[in-house]
């Protein structure tokens, strides 16, 4: 290898060894780390370019790189990493810009030139030896030179985990959150069983921790590694809604992913089906599966758990006394008619009977068929009655809507639960039910199995439930189809609205929306001019189709509608990847819309205050919860933590913990679910092939209050039409309730 103090002066592809400081990061690809930076090398004239896979890279840092030059057509000359490491900075401005970056807490930009005036290139000798001479820096007291000195010390250790990591060929941004979840001891405890990670830490899967294992030397056919596959298969599973999976699929996906003879495979399964870990269903063995034979369904334990449960507390809850006592439909029906001024269309009434005397019901349909205005009915006769009713909907934005449209307090399901974080389950269950005699739920479409099993399970016997939702849309980002299989159960009265009302019938997005569920094309054809609520942009290029979308956020949209580009548009796309994917359009639209500002780059993203975020994950502790969206509206590098505001609600994360948070310009249709937006931007290309299909697009369109615009070409637009072949998921709920009723389970 070749050391070079003028990088401007080597040869073009030369494996050698460069060094220098970085300057800053300025592109990082969240789902590869591949990093964009520019790096100040001694004697260069210019900072260089480096491009490479470099995770949780930070600014002041030193890094030695290997790898080659190259030239880029547009970019110019670049260096490209092969391999590389971290040296703490030896230089008094490195220290700086180094300890400034929030990398160490209680230490932040300020903090760090004062402590770096003092003791200059002895910085970190001083922090690491002697942190008491740090008394003698303006502004630092007893409690933060003990701070500097713990956060000093577990960065040293996370350091060692980071190198640890690399040297297996692992992504080093999950370092804090294996620290944090072993401590010192984890080192150790990742070489004596890497697959214990894919368990036990967000974000690594089985697929990282087979990396480790592998450079370890673990044999491919080891019982460790085996079980750690099943279990891996499964829970892919899961996430693709999937509440079980058929035996003969699951060891086949599994063999095909290790490698190995089935016969390791099947001795796997028994093995955890021994632990307890996996439960397999012995009593309903589903004969077909999409027009194929299934073998004998598997499940995750806690799956199989939920759904049986499920299952069976509906069914008792339909059969109890209802502690409501019987109710005089026709008299109530003529009460409430008068009390609101309503004209009830026959499937109105029908609904608002059913929910009055039938102690589990379900009402579905779609936009501007009056759910909203029978809840409130609903709602009016039961507090006259003096019954206690409860409104609660799967995420924050929805609670809040069924709220001001009902005009009483609603909760999400999970805080309505009660969340115990110190005993880690819900408070609220058979032991301790909730007070109430009828619960309304609303988009129920939204709720997984999981879900599902916690809330009935909190209800109390008398008490009834009021699934409310529109059946159409997309099944629940968890695992099951819950409203789907108790209306196909048939054991519940369901009444489906689909007259839609006056009112509704001036909007396009309605009736586009009913058009597309129907399996008909969109109105498309607005006269030049006249403002209306869906709009269609035909464009067939993604680069145009990206432009396009800036101008609506950046002009159109603000100027005509009057609407805030962050606060009230929303782009919705039906993935993740590629060029039109959120992970693109994020980083496009936010070096749009908040270019500049107090930032933090962590794991791959930078997060800015001012930026719209989504978290990605049920955190109980801080009672945020997967869906949930929010502004930046700190960035502390002093304390390393960033400050979301959720609604009014502050939450603090950690920069360990930002993981959880991902920008939210634009995301994904599934992670919208529940939400309405004062207006909504969908692409829709043939790009998106696999993904287009009807409930999609059906779904997006709807999340639009008062604009839709889509953008893309009218052959994708027909494709998602056409397409209503939607992959039905691996559930046994409808079949468990059909059962019980005939009393073949126990």
């Amino acid at each position: 290898m070749i050391k070079s103090d003028h990088p401007e002066n080597m040869n073009l592809f030369s494996l050698m060894t460069l060094q220098g400081q970085v300057e800053r990061v300025t592109y990082v690809n969240d789902e590869t780390n591949y990093t964009v930076l520019k790096l100040k090398v001694k004697g260069a004239r210019d900072l260089v370019t480096v491009v490479g896979s470099l995770a949780a890279v930070t600014p002041g840092e030193i890094l030695q790189l290997t790898g080659t030059w190259s030239q880029h057509s547009k970019f110019g000359e670049q260096f490209n990493v092969k391999d590389y490491r971290s040296i703490v900075p030896a230089e008094a401005g490195g220290i700086e810009k180094y300890l400034g970056s929030g990398l160490v807490k209680g230490i932040g930009p300020v903090m760090a030139k004062r402590i770096v005036t003092v003791f200059g290139a002895d910085t970190l000798k001083i922090i690491e030896e002697s942190p008491e001479k740090l008394f003698s820096v303006a502004g630092i007291g007893r409690k933060r030179v003990g701070l500097i000195s713990q956060a000093w010390q577990e960065q040293k250790e996370i350091r060692e985990m980071m190198i640890f990591l690399q040297g297996h060929g692992v992504s080093t941004v999950y370092a804090v959150r294996i620290f944090k979840r072993y401590g010192r001891e984890a080192i150790d405890v990742v070489t004596a069983n890497p697959y214990r990670l894919a368990e036990d830490i967000f974000g690594i899967g089985f697929i990282t921790a087979d990396k480790i294992a592998a450079n370890m030397g673990i044999p491919k056919d080891s019982q460790a590694r085996c079980q750690a596959g099943l279990l891996y298969v499964l829970k892919e599973r899961g996430d693709d809604g999937h509440v079980y999976y058929p035996e003969d699929q699951l060891l086949e996906e599994t063999r095909e992913l290790l490698d190995i003879p089935l016969e390791r495979i099947a001795e796997a399964l028994l093995a955890r089906l021994a632990t307890g870990d996996v439960a397999a269903e012995e009593k309903i063995v589903p004969q077909v599966h999409n027009g194929r034979p299934v073998g004998r369904p598997i499940y995750l334990a806690k799956l199989y758990a939920a759904e049986r449960n499920a299952a069976s507390r509906l069914s008792d809850l339909a059969y109890y006394p209802s502690g409501a006592g019987r109710i005089n439909a026709e008299t109530a029906l003529a009460w409430v008619a008068q009390e609101m001024g309503l004209t009830l269309a026959l499937k109105q009434a029908e609904a608002i009977k059913a929910a009055l005397n039938r102690k589990v019901m379900v009402i579905t349909g779609g936009p501007g068929t009056g759910k909203t205005t029978i809840v409130r009915a609903i709602l009016r006769i039961f507090e006259r009655r003096g019954c206690s009713v409860l409104l609660a909907a799967p995420t924050g934005r929805a609670a809040k809507r069924l709220s001001e449209s009902c005009g009483c307090p609603a909760k999400t399901i999970h805080r309505l639960l009660e969340f115990s974080p110190k005993d880690r389950q819900f408070k609220k269950n058979e032991e301790h039910p909730l007070n109430v005699d009828v619960i309304i739920v609303d988009e129920a479409s939204m709720i997984d199995i999981a879900l599902m099993n916690s809330l009935v399970r909190a209800i109390p016997l008398s008490g009834s439930i009021i699934l409310v939702g529109d059946v159409d849309q997309l099944p629940s980002v968890g695992p099951g189809n819950v409203l789907k299989d108790v209306i196909y159960s048939h054991r519940f009265p369901v009444v489906r609205l689909n007259q839609i009302f006056r009112q509704a019938e001036s909007s396009l997005i309605v009736v586009n929306a009913h058009l597309i569920n129907r399996g008909e094309f969109p109105v498309i054809d607005v006269p030049e001019g006249k403002l209306t609520d869906f709009y269609f942009i035909e464009q067939e290029d993604p680069a145009k189709v990206i432009s396009t979308i800036l101008k609506l956020l950046m002009e159109r949209i603000p100027q005509r509608f009057g609407f805030d580009p962050v606060e009230d548009v929303q782009v919705l796309t039906p993935m993740h990847k590629g060029l039109i994917g959120a992970g693109n359009l994020n980083q496009t639209i936010q070096t749009a819309l908040n270019p500049q500002g107090d930032q933090v780059i962590r794991g791959g993203r930078v997060y800015r205050v001012g930026d719209k975020v989504m978290q990605i994950r049920n955190n109980y502790d801080k009672d945020v919860f997967n869906g949930d969206m929010g502004r930046i509206s700190h960035v502390d590098l002093e304390s390393a933590e960033i400050t979301v505001n959720f609604e009014g609600r502050e939450v603090n994360y950690e920069f360990g913990e930002i993981d959880e948070l991902i920008l939210a310009y634009a995301v994904s249709v599934h992670k919208a679910q529940g939400s309405e937006y004062p207006a909504v931007i969908i692409p829709v290309m043939t790009q998106h092939y696999v993904l287009l299909q009807r409930n999609l697009l059906y779904t997006a369109i709807t999340r639009g209050k008062k604009l839709v615009v889509t953008i893309g070409t009218k052959k994708a637009l027909w494709l998602a039409i056409k397409n209503n072949q939607t992959r039905r998921r691996h559930t046994l709920l409808s079949e468990r309730l059909i059962s019980l009723k005939r009393g073949e389970l126990s």
